[in-house]
């Protein structure tokens, strides 16, 4: 690399990854460039020998350096870890099992200068073994500037703010020097939801270019979406942090509304697939959930869970009691 600094830094946080990292790091030799730089985060893994995989790796891929942590810290820290030893005017990220295709950061950047605004969102390929499908951002207007404001509402309709995932995206570095990038340290799911809200009400532009290169894994054996146990539960934390970010935003009342519709819509997926999580963390789901929703007016609550569904509001109302006027 020469002496100025990198024009890009893409973050890719490693963890128990060693049968992917391949594919990934095969994809990022494919789009390297003199002024990119890849920042790949060892989360300490437990299961396998991503390290060493990692060491061996990036041999091939210019720019690169190898973090390891002393002691595992989850997504959310391994992507502070990478942000904090980044250098370029632009960020992306990448977790450690999806991948890239050929030549997609060249577009990613040449957008976002093209465009000349503080972050870009993109659509993703989904890929579920064999199957492939384009899953794109939920705000239609495309290549061209936006607020980011106006594109978290409607409350009962899927906005932006419901298309979380951070690497579905670049992001200019002025974001860092105003503390919109760095993630809530320690959070292990759900990490993205905080991060993503914080952007879209503090940012003052954004636009959503119509690329697909990135490819996102799902049923991944050692994904956390696929895991039962306790980290599963810090999407509570996650969504209480929006909802105390909130309190001083001069929109509270109207973003509360989308915020709290949100939070029900992850509570009630995780107690309808409750089956998968062992015993007491069931159990602990149960509790914490009825707290939350205790939490909440029981006006609001009725607001935020018209016309969700039969079966996601039947699930909530047991959980909190009462909730009768409540429309399906």
């Amino acid at each position: 690399m020469t002496n100025r600094s990198p024009k890009l830094s893409v973050i890719i946080p490693c963890f128990n990854v060693e049968t992917y990292i391949p594919e990934t790091v095969a994809s990022l030799v494919n789009n390297a460039r003199s002024d990119f730089e890849f920042l790949l985060v060892e989360d300490r893994s437990t299961k396998d020998q991503t390290y060493e995989a990692l060491l061996e790796l990036t041999k091939r891929l210019p720019n690169s350096r190898v973090i390891r942590h002393e002691q595992n810290g989850g997504l959310a820290t391994a992507r502070n870890t990478g942000i904090d030893a980044s250098e370029g005017r632009y960020l992306t990220f990448l977790d450690g099992d999806d991948w890239l295709a050929p030549g997609y950061l060249d577009s990613l950047v040449d957008r976002i200068e093209r465009l000349d605004v503080d972050f870009v969102r993109t659509d993703h390929v989904q890929v579920t073994g064999v199957q492939r499908s384009v899953h794109r951002a939920p705000e239609g207007r495309r290549d061209t500037p936006l607020d980011p404001r106006g594109s978290i509402l409607p409350v009962g309709e899927t906005t932006m703010v419901d298309y979380p995932y951070a690497w579905a995206g670049v992001y200019h570095r002025r974001l860092l020097d105003r503390g919109l990038l760095r993630f809530h340290d320690g959070l292990r799911t759900a990490e993205d939801r905080p991060w993503i809200w914080e952007l879209h009400r503090r940012a003052e532009s954004y636009a959503v270019a119509p690329l697909r290169g990135v490819f996102y894994r799902r049923g991944v054996a050692s994904s956390l979406t696929q895991i039962g146990d306790v980290r599963q539960l810090d999407f509570f934390r996650s969504f209480d942090l929006v909802l105390g970010e909130l309190a001083d935003d001069p929109e509270a009342g109207t973003l509360r509304k989308k915020a709290l519709r949100n939070y029900c819509v992850v509570i009630a997926h995780q107690l309808l697939s409750r089956d998968r999580f062992e015993r007491s963390v069931a159990a602990r789901l149960r509790q914490l959930a009825g707290e939350a929703l205790g939490r909440m007016g029981e006006e609001e609550l009725n607001e935020a869970l018209a016309g969700m569904g039969e079966q996601r509001v039947h699930v909530l109302r047991r959980i909190r009691g009462g909730m009768k006027g409540v429309a399906a």
